[in-house]
């Protein structure tokens, strides 16, 4: 190798490494983001429960979509719920208050809303009208899926490059909107944790115009009908690389062209069970009869953990518990303090934006926010 080129080859690395890697002044500032999921799609959302001070985002679930436009499902719960959370900018008042459009349920529509170049302006437009006219904070778009089946959503090869230019209008008109209003809007979206998502989108381009890409990393039994296995795990089980984690969905992202401080890891406040067809293995990895209610967090851990016959299982490859009820041959996969306190730790050494969950209704007592508080350094958040 020459001279020159050996010269270009170290500019290119240098490059590479400025631009997915915190400079020391950031790492200085590094504090990582708590999103929390605030569901409003079933009418008023306890928004007296919330605690400000342990979040950095709150997204508000759900935005519908109606002839093409970005819609409000339940206008009159919806307006109330954002008055409510605006409210909790007097404890925290560098909280963000976003709305996230779609959903799995009220994501049909999207592939219609971005057909063309005229709908996609159009729809972005009237998203932002939603953040403008409420006072709120920015976007996040939970499209489930471009270019791929969801539930019973319209979908079109077409989505994977309408999907970048919907976030290319959005970014465009909020910012717009804050030379008006001298505010900065955030923009950003949930994303599968899946191959198959990357393959559908252009995560490469969608980055460019958004301030986090929240991996949805949990719910990955429900890729696998013939066995049980862990919903919400940081890696893989020994044995069992094939399947999908926290970890091999960030390092699909990173391939893809994300860069590290723009990718928020996903964490589970629900769990997810199974009634298994025997008590082999304590029900994981094996053959489910069908699947059971799981139940929140708090739940979980006030009624379930060793109690009622349910016994708690640490896989320690996979850094996930799971309960299981021999007598009743029943398996619960979740996300614990011990799992999350992993999880936080994973998203500061890999310099990550942070963590989000879903939904925060499901700990009301507050057990794995508090945990993320405290790895991310949340301090003012007493108890």
């Amino acid at each position: 190798m020459t001279p020159k080129k050996k010269t270009r080859v170290l500019i290119f690395i240098f490059c590479i490494a400025f631009y997915f890697y915190p400079s020391a002044q950031l790492r200085h500032e590094y504090k990582p983001v708590i999103i929390g999921y605030v569901g409003g799609y079933r009418g008023l959302a306890e928004t007296g429960t919330i605690d400000a001070r342990r979040l950095s985002h709150i997204n508000y679930a759900f935005v519908d979509i109606k002839d093409n436009r970005a819609w409000l499902h339940n206008e009159k719960t919806d307006t109330i719920n954002f008055r409510n959370l605006l409210l909790l900018k007097t404890q925290n008042p560098d909280l963000k208050i976003l709305i996230s459009v779609g959903g799995w349920i009220w994501s049909k529509h999207f592939s219609d809303a971005v057909l063309t170049d005229t709908s996609t302006r159009n729809f972005a437009k009237s998203a932002v009208g939603i953040v403008a006219k409420y006072g709120l904070d920015g976007i996040d778009i939970d499209w489930e899926y471009p270019g791929m089946v969801g539930d019973s959503n319209i979908y079109r090869p077409e989505d994977k490059e309408h999907y970048t230019a919907l976030f290319k209008d959005l970014r465009q008109i909020l910012d717009s909107l804050g030379k008006v209003t001298g505010k900065t809007y955030f923009v950003t979206t949930a994303v599968g944790g899946s191959a198959d998502f990357i393959e559908h989108t252009q995560m490469n381009l969608v980055q460019l115009y958004t301030d986090y890409i929240n991996v949805m990393s949990y719910d990955y039994d429900e890729t696998y009908d013939s066995i049980s296995s862990h919903h919400t795990n940081l890696f893989t089980s020994a044995g069992y690389d094939q399947l999908y984690s926290a970890d091999k969905s960030i390092q699909n992202l990173l391939k893809a062209g994300v860069p590290a401080r723009k990718i928020v890891m996903g964490i589970a406040f629900y769990g997810k069970g199974r009634l298994m067809a025997s008590t082999d293995n304590n029900g994981l990895y094996r053959k489910p009869v069908k699947t059971l209610f799981g139940g929140g967090f708090t739940y979980i851990h006030d009624s379930l953990v060793n109690k009622k016959e349910f016994v708690r299982y640490w896989d320690r490859k996979a850094k996930a518990p799971y309960l299981f009820n021999a007598g009743e041959k029943v398996f619960i996969t979740y996300d614990d303090q011990e799992s999350v306190k992993y999880k936080c730790k994973y998203v500061k050494r890999h310099w990550l934006a942070g963590a989000m969950f879903w939904e925060y209704s499901s700990d009301e007592k507050e057990y794995l926010l508090k945990v993320m508080a405290e790895e991310f350094g949340y301090k003012e958040a007493g108890d």
